[in-house]
């Protein structure tokens, strides 16, 4: 008998791959979006989002939140469908953003907390299982964030400027990755009621992970490096020029920062194997 799924935020970067992933493995799929999407044998897309969701009927096997984290917990709590199974993904947010500067930046990781919380009390009221993935820096085709944004400003002027000293590890982690993560973890009796960090596979400094990722533009931007003091003055005539929109408050300060996960729980518990960094063109159109 064939599995029923229910997904939401399934037109996101991580909810395409998971839908792939789904059907390919035998799943009925009911899909939701805001954006319409053509329905298909197996998979059924509607229309909505959190504050106006769609009627959503019959018996789900699992359900996977690929969107944000907050909102789906408050759902849930309130009038989410039954299910035995449930995955959310979060963010690694929630800790290296804990102490920023920035009171916005920080307000988001208390969210984050929160949310997780209210998903496995409400989980709990319900006698369901949930399992928490919290991903690193994602990347892949159709994510607009953190490298997408860094690729916009580098094309649109043709240069992206660092301070030498951005040496601040990352662990970049592929959407398809995290996708296959939530698959194995709906299988995986070690993972009800647990969280996850879900760093990639290969860990680097910022700045060599910016120029992996511009070297394969094409044409590919020039990446510059400047002392510090040099780098300090450039950002504040960016800012003036009004040259940085869609640079996340307090993203430079933690470019010097190490922010780096363990991945052995997730491996230990449901096999989590993400793939080394390896960017491509097709990841960031135009």
């Amino acid at each position: 008998m064939n599995r029923h799924a229910l997904v939401l935020g399934g037109s996101g970067a991580i909810g395409r791959a998971l839908v792939a992933r789904l059907l390919a493995a035998g799943w009925t799929v009911d899909a939701v979006s805001r954006e319409a999407r053509p329905s298909q044998p197996g998979l059924r897309w509607h229309l909505g989002g959190f504050q106006a969701m769609p009627e959503l009927t019959g018996r789900f096997d699992a359900v996977f939140s690929c969107g944000p984290l907050d909102h789906f917990s408050i759902w849930y709590a309130a009038t989410g469908p039954e299910s035995p199974r449930v995955v959310a993904f979060g963010s690694t947010s929630d800790a290296t953003k804990q102490a920023a500067a920035d009171p916005d930046e920080r307000a988001l990781a208390a969210r984050l907390r929160e949310a997780g919380t209210r998903l496995f009390a409400a989980a709990g009221d319900r006698g369901a299982a949930a399992t928490l993935l919290r991903p690193t820096l994602i990347y892949g085709p159709g994510s607009a964030h953190n490298l997408a944004r860094v690729v916009a400003l580098a094309r649109r002027r043709g240069l992206f400027v660092l301070p030498i000293d951005a040496r601040g590890l990352r662990q970049p982690v592929h959407a398809d990755d995290l996708a296959a993560a939530a698959l194995a973890a709906v299988d995986a009796p070690a993972a009800a009621g647990q969280a996850y960090a879900l760093p990639g596979g290969e860990t680097l400094r910022y700045r060599d992970m910016v120029a992996r990722t511009l070297a394969a533009l094409t044409p590919r931007p020039r990446l510059l490096l400047l002392p510090a003091p040099l780098f300090e003055v450039a950002l504040q005539l960016a800012h003036r020029a009004g040259q940085l929109q869609g640079l996340p408050a307090g993203a430079v300060a933690r470019m010097r920062e190490d922010l780096v996960f363990d991945p052995a729980p997730a491996q230990a518990a449901f096999g989590y194997a993400p793939r080394p960094f390896v960017p491509d063109a097709s990841m960031f159109p135009d």
